[in-house]
């Protein structure tokens, strides 16, 4: 088969119609290099409780300590073991003790920051930087809070101080809600505007195309023919499948509370600050960051295109509408980028 370098846009789409595609990720490596890498991050946050420790990179293996949920361990290493999905076989090295599953824990850092006074009027986008935040409903150290957690991205009003406990806060705003919270300016980042800056702007749109392919659950981003940006994604899983056909990426927010509250036949979730969201269905199905798990390559939503942060923040600005600084949400229905959505199988 041809080389990366030379695979064109037609070859990619010829061998996803054909169902050879998760061949062809095989046979050049990128199948490996989608799951495996360098140590993603210093630390890790376990996603589920009763997580185990495994003395190898295997479910067979001899297991210890269960972890609790957002218990936040050391990663020293990534290696190949027993695969936790089709796609997915990388296990992280938990410091010198043993091993755990890579798609049960998110890669995380604790970066502190200072705090930002002059939050535009309008509002801006906020990110949180260490593996969780409280956000509290005043801002005020002595009030319970509810988890915000790392890359989760928020909408942030102002800057307040509570000169009794001599603290700084940001002032978030939920739009499903209707409600603001605090979150301590040391646990967020301030996005400066040229972070949501348009990439290839000059690529004129018609040359830009999403190619989703549910098979091998893999996102790609194509420049003509030349692809930009190959990741590993999770769609929807059982009765939420992710429909099939051709979209436009037409309505788009930095962030969004995504809830189905109601809906009881699918088990309610309820995930504040989901980053970088690029919709293509008037259904509100997406091309997301994902914090509540990290098991690329397993089909596992309720409809959406779940995507690590950083690739769903790529897609976010490489799209278009552009969504100015200042705007929490764009909606130009008949624009966007295109989006086909197939499966090779």
């Amino acid at each position: 088969m041809k080389p990366i370098s030379s695979f064109t846009r037609r070859d990619f789409l010829k061998l996803s119609a054909s169902g050879a595609l998760g061949l062809f990720l095989a046979e050049t490596g990128l199948d490996r290099a989608l799951a495996l890498s360098e140590p993603p991050a210093t630390h890790g946050r376990v996603l589920m409780s009763g997580l185990f420790m495994y003395a190898i990179p295997s479910f067979g293996g001899e297991s210890w300590k269960s972890f609790g949920k957002d218990q936040v361990v050391p990663i020293s290493e990534v290696v190949e073991g027993e695969a936790g999905n089709p796609y997915n076989t990388a296990w992280y090295r938990i410091g010198d003790e043993g091993f755990t599953y890579s798609g049960w824990v998110q890669p995380v850092e604790t970066i502190y920051n200072k705090p930002i006074s002059d939050i535009r009027a309008e509002g801006q986008v906020g990110e949180i930087t260490v593996p969780f935040s409280l956000a509290r409903r005043e801002p005020n150290m002595l009030y319970n809070g509810r988890r915000l957690y790392y890359q989760t991205t928020h909408w942030v009003k102002r800057t307040v101080v509570n000169r009794a406990q001599k603290s700084i806060w940001y002032e978030i705003y939920d739009f499903h809600e209707r409600k603001s919270y605090y979150v301590p300016t040391y646990d967020m980042r301030i996005l400066p505007d040229d972070e949501l800056d348009p990439l290839s702007p000059d690529v004129p749109e018609a040359e830009k195309h999403i190619h989703i392919d549910l098979a091998t659950q893999t996102v790609t981003a194509f420049e003509g023919d030349n692809p930009v940006l190959i990741s590993r994604c999770s769609s929807g899983a059982g009765s939420t499948k992710t429909p099939l056909g051709d979209f436009r990426t037409y309505h788009k927010g930095p962030s969004i509370h995504m809830t189905n509250e109601g809906d009881v036949e699918e088990g309610i979730y309820d995930l504040p600050g989901v980053p970088w969201c690029s919709f293509f269905t008037g259904t509100g199905v997406a091309i997301h960051g994902t914090y509540w798990h990290n098991d690329y390559g397993r089909p596992r939503s309720h409809g959406c295109v779940n995507l690590p942060s950083i690739d769903a923040k790529f897609i976010y600005r490489w799209t278009s509408p552009v969504v100015p600084p200042g705007v929490d949400y764009l909606h130009l229905p008949g624009e966007g980028t295109a989006v086909q959505v197939t499966t090779s199988s």
